[in-house]
């Protein structure tokens, strides 16, 4: 299979330079092997693409099996190889690439190489999404960069999602796996739980924020419910999904600042079927995640929308990321109300738990949310006007905070299309 052998050329190429200096004849047959097999790989397309996520390997769109658990895409991915396309180049291009990625893999030795050529625009790799890629209208270079716990790179990533849906189509479904993968390595770094949220500068940006927050949320719960490894993360890349279906939406409908005309509430009414289609088309194993997306705005008694045909109970992964949306929504400044205080989000989850809300699971995330102090944190944000900022849960006990219930809150004040929207 070519996409195999190829890879299994890049390792033992790889492996062979770091052993031997430039010009020495086993370097050179290495490489010699490793190019035959690229051009052994393109030659029914004239562009091969793949994602190493962790241990995963994706070629294409397409997971690669018969390589999981190769230790090589771990390594590639660390070194901020996460994407890497490939075209025809020649010999001496293939192997100026080589060397550039044989110093990402071992940045504090010394480099083999007395002069590295500037890396070929034909081979571009960098992080997941459009980090390290060329802008080929441009004929600008983008900065490599690994994913970071600021969550710079993952806001670019889903905002870069967004937009490949909309424009082609199109749901990374690997990119997306990638960010959920990162968001959970960042939740455990501390050796606890700690749930990096961001907030809000731009509300053009509420979408990505949004998403991110969701994730990282039904993640949290589903984790603290006791739920296996695999399961929370279905659930988190449900949670990241959950609003697909509003790149639909027109922007000055998703922005306004008043409440929305009947026309525009029906157009907003239709992401969750918009956004289930989109999974759907995408990618056959996301059933879960097209479940979330149609039936997030379901309410426990049956209204919300869309409107069932007939009562069922929705998925437990829906209406749990029912309750982190709204959350995260009150809990985030909007342009017709400012950002609820964490308690007084808590006590109007509480207060529509039966009707709006799973009991079982307002009960939890209550208690998981109560249970954690709320500690500000900026994780590494981005300069600039409208960058992500991000605070962080941790699980330090607050002193006082208990488990027990509050008294109601008052419902949210009228809004452009509710809460969680």
């Amino acid at each position: 299979m070519p996409p195999v052998r190829f890879l299994t050329s890049l390792a033992q190429a790889l492996s062979t330079m770091s052993l031997y200096s430039p010009g020495h004849p086993a370097r050179e047959r290495a490489v010699d092997m490793s190019y035959e097999r690229l051009d052994e790989l393109l030659a029914d397309a004239p562009t091969a693409q793949f994602s190493f996520l962790g241990r995963d390997v994706v070629f294409g769109h397409r997971a690669m099996r018969d390589l999981s658990d190769w230790e090589w895409g771990e390594r590639l991915a660390q070194a901020g190889v996460q994407r890497l396309e490939l075209k025809r180049v020649t010999r001496e291009e293939y192997g100026a690439f080589l060397d550039d990625v044989l110093a990402r893999l071992a940045p504090m030795a010394e480099s083999t190489s007395t002069a590295r050529p500037e890396r070929p625009t034909a081979i571009r790799f960098g992080a997941v999404g459009v980090r390290g890629m060329r802008d080929e209208a441009a004929g600008t270079a983008l900065p490599t960069a690994t994913i970071s716990y600021g969550l710079v790179e993952e806001a670019a990533t889903v905002r870069w999602m967004h937009s490949e849906v909309e424009d082609r189509g199109l749901l990374p479904l690997a990119e997306a796996e990638a960010v959920v993968r990162s968001l959970s390595v960042a939740m455990h770094e501390e050796g606890g739980v700690v749930l990096p949220l961001l907030q809000l500068r731009e509300f053009d940006e509420y979408t990505t924020t949004h998403s991110l927050n969701v994730s990282v949320l039904a993640m949290a719960l589903a984790e603290f419910l006791g739920l296996g490894t695999k399961d929370v993360r279905a659930y988190g890349v449900a949670g990241l999904l959950h609003d697909l279906g509003k790149v639909r939406i027109p922007k000055e409908i998703l922005t306004k600042p008043g409440k929305l005309s009947d026309e525009e509430w029906a157009v907003m009414r239709r992401h969750p079927v918009d956004g289930a289609r989109m999974i759907l088309e995408g990618d056959r194993n996301l059933e879960l995640a097209a479940a979330v997306a149609y039936e997030h705005h379901v309410m426990l008694d049956g209204g919300g929308y869309p409107g069932m045909h007939y009562c069922r109970e929705c998925h437990q992964a829906s209406r749990l990321v029912h309750i982190c949306d709204v959350y995260d929504a009150l809990r985030t400044n909007r342009p017709y109300r400012d950002a609820w205080e964490p308690e007084r989000t808590l006590e109007y989850i509480e207060a529509k738990s039966g009707t709006e809300f799973d009991p079982d699971l307002v009960r939890a995330f209550t208690a998981m949310m109560r249970r954690w102090e709320r500690r500000p944190a900026v994780l590494a944000p981005e300069e600039g006007p409208g960058a992500p900022a991000t605070e962080a849960v941790a699980t330090t006990p607050a002193p006082g905070a208990g488990d027990g219930s509050a008294a109601p809150a008052a419902a949210p004040a009228a809004s452009a299309g509710g809460e969680g929207t």
